[in-house]
C-alpha cells in the first residue's frame, strides 16, 4: 500500500499547455485567479503565439516552443525542463494539439490529464463535432482522461454530454462542446490535486467530492 498525506489548503503547481483553442485554458485561469479551482498555473506552455500576451498579463510565464517532426525530442526537453523548474506536479493539456512520445508518457505517467472533446468512445479523425452533427446524434459530450501511450486511450477520470437536437447546426455542437470540456477537464484537475483520483491499472477510482469542496461551476 502506497499512502499520501495532502494539505487541503496547499494550492497544487500546475502547467498548463495549450495550441490555438483557448477555452479551457480561459476557463482554467479564470478558476484559479478566484480561487474556484485550487491551483497555481506556474506556467502555460504553447506550441502558438496566439495567448502570450494574455497569459503574461496574469503573470504567469509563457514559453513558445514549437515542436515539428525534426525538432520533437528537443522540444520535448524544454517542455520537461519548464515542468521541473516550476516543481509543477501535474501537466494539463487544455487542447495542447500535438502528440506526446512514448517516452515522455512514461516519465509523466499518472500526472498528465488531457480534455478530449469526445465522448469516448467518439468519433475519430478530423472535425468530430461535424460528424456527430452529420450522424444526427443527440448527446455530445468530453473525456478527461490520464495521458498514456496509446493516444486518447487512457484511463478516463471524468465525463459529460450535453444534450442536442436536429435543430442545432454543427457550430451550436462546437459552441456547447466547449462549454462541457472546459467544465470536464476542471472537475478532473480538482479530483486529481485532492487525491480523489487513483489510477488501478488501466482505469481510474474516483471518489466524488466532499460537500462544499468542490466550486469550480460556481463562479457567479
Amino acid at each position: 500500500m502506497e499512502v499520501a498525506l495532502l494539505n487541503p489548503r496547499r494550492k497544487a503547481r500546475i502547467v498548463v499547455m495549450v495550441s490555438r483553442f483557448g477555452h479551457c485554458l480561459n476557463d482554467l485561469l479564470y478558476r484559479a485567479r478566484i480561487g474556484a479551482l485550487p491551483v497555481e498555473i506556474a506556467a502555460v506552455v504553447s506550441n502558438h503565439l496566439d495567448y502570450q500576451k494574455q497569459v503574461v498579463n496574469a503573470d504567469i510565464p509563457f514559453h513558445h516552443i514549437e515542436v515539428t517532426k525534426e525538432n520533437k525530442p528537443e522540444a520535448e526537453a524544454e517542455i520537461m525542463r519548464v515542468v521541473e523548474r516550476t516543481g509543477a506536479e501535474l501537466v494539463v493539456l487544455a487542447r495542447y494539439m500535438q502528440i506526446l512520445s512514448d517516452e515522455m508518457c512514461t516519465r509523466m505517467s499518472g500526472r498528465i490529464i488531457n480534455i478530449h472533446h469526445s465522448f469516448l468512445p467518439s468519433f475519430k479523425g478530423a472535425n468530430p463535432y461535424k460528424q456527430a452533427w452529420a450522424k444526427g446524434v443527440r448527446l455530445i459530450g468530453a473525456t478527461a482522461h490520464y495521458v498514456t501511450a496509446d493516444l486518447d486511450e487512457g484511463p478516463i477520470i471524468e465525463q459529460d454530454t450535453v444534450r442536442v437536437t436536429h435543430a442545432q447546426s454543427a457550430a451550436d455542437y462546437v459552441s456547447l462542446g466547449r462549454d462541457v470540456e472546459s467544465q470536464v477537464l476542471a472537475r478532473a484537475i480538482h479530483a486529481h490535486i485532492q487525491g480523489r483520483s487513483f489510477l488501478n491499472g488501466d482505469r481510474t477510482v474516483v471518489f466524488p467530492a466532499s460537500s462544499g469542496e468542490y466550486a469550480s461551476d460556481k463562479m457567479g
